[in-house]
């Protein structure tokens, strides 16, 4: 998985328990023992502590102590081993470099995507580039919505007039931790873009190559709803890593993401799953859960184009308000319920980057080198 390097400093009598206990640890996102995943990169022991590196392939901060401590329990039943000393890193996947040219600075490029408007996908987009960032991962958004920028707002910057140092590229805002550009910043804030289709992806294609991007682990696009000339322009012209779909459980809904997922594989960008925003609504009062939009529609479509339904996002009211104030939830309230499950998925998406780019790559052998 990683293409991380590995030091394996241990005689032959404890390298292989130590890696059997390891390979036996399932990373619930990557599906597979640390060993197999290419999650290992050192292995030396002093005295009885036991020096353990690890390299994530995708942001996981938020769960480096309980695995930690999860690993040294397990490790504690060899003898050899008193304790465990662990170093972890994050080093994202790099993509093998396809038919389009990669942006400079800029590791993964994320589309998130939906059918139609009104399911809150510019919300995911922004609450998903914050919750990467959390997880550890530099982090840049970029506001494709041409008609109806929203990401100024979001992120609380709507006075952000881009500058040029050279007379060719543009400078980025920077707002809660992540570089964010948005045509908005172009605009004046009542100025509607009245543009045709080629003119938008053009338009587009240049916001994203002449901003000066700060070095990115991920590039979060913010897709206009629909699937036509920009998205195409889009796929064709972006080096887009994988596309998360963004829909409510209604049937209308779902209908219009479905068109979603088969564009995208039909421009051979992996749909890396499926986001089920306004899913149930819990009560105030009593703390009941409504389904007001149907149940389950996103799990079953997650099932039938078999990709992961990533997360189910309740309908509140908060997470509206927070963006209006120009403060994500994820930002806004970084310990509470909501900002976890998003956190949440962003793991998985990292972690469905990691597996797509490597299903087309030679697994990582283990040797016991010096």
């Amino acid at each position: 998985m990683s293409s991380a390097s590995h030091h394996y400093h241990l005689s032959d009598d404890l390298l292989a328990p130590v890696l059997a206990i390891l390979d036996a640890y399932q990373d619930p996102n990557l599906q597979q023992g640390l060993v197999t995943a290419g999650c290992v990169t050192k292995l030396d022991i002093e005295g009885k502590r036991l020096l353990l590196g690890l390299c994530y392939p995708y942001p996981c901060q938020s769960q480096y102590r309980d695995t930690v401590m999860a690993i040294t329990n397990k490790l504690a039943v060899l003898d050899a081993i008193d304790e465990v000393e662990c170093e972890i890193d994050f080093q994202p996947a790099t993509i093998a470099s396809g038919a389009v040219a990669p942006l400079p600075n800029v590791k993964q490029v994320i589309a998130v995507a939906s059918g139609k408007g009104g399911v809150g996908k510019s919300t995911t987009a922004v609450n998903l580039a914050l919750a990467l960032a959390a997880e550890g991962a530099k982090v840049g958004i970029l506001d494709a919505d041409i008609y109806g920028p929203s990401i100024p707002i979001m992120l609380g910057v709507p006075d952000f007039k881009p500058v040029s140092p050279d007379g060719k590229m543009m400078t980025a805002a920077s707002a809660h931790g992540i570089a964010a550009q948005s045509i908005g910043f172009m605009l004046g804030g009542d100025e509607a873009a009245v543009w045709r289709g080629p003119m938008a992806a053009g338009a587009l294609a240049q916001l994203l190559n002449e901003t000066l991007w700060p070095e990115l682990d991920y590039l979060v696009i913010d897709m206009p709803p629909g699937t036509g000339d920009i998205q195409l322009t889009l796929s064709q012209k972006v080096p887009v890593s994988g596309a998360v779909i963004v829909t409510t459980p209604q049937d209308i809904a779902l209908a219009d993401a479905k068109k979603g997922v088969s564009m995208f594989q039909k421009v051979n960008i992996p749909v890396l799953g499926i986001v089920e925003n306004m899913s149930f609504h819990l009560c105030s009062e009593c703390g009941h859960k409504e389904h007001p939009f149907g149940q389950d529609g996103g799990a079953k479509m997650a099932q039938r184009y078999n990709v992961p339904l990533l997360g189910q996002l309740p309908l509140k009211l908060n997470i509206r308000e927070d963006v209006d104030n120009g403060v994500p939830t994820v930002v806004a309230d970084s310990e509470g319920p909501v900002a976890q499950l998003y956190l949440a998925i962003a793991r998985k998406v990292g972690a469905q980057l990691a597996l797509t780019q490597t299903q087309n790559v030679v697994s990582i052998s283990i040797s016991d080198d010096e």
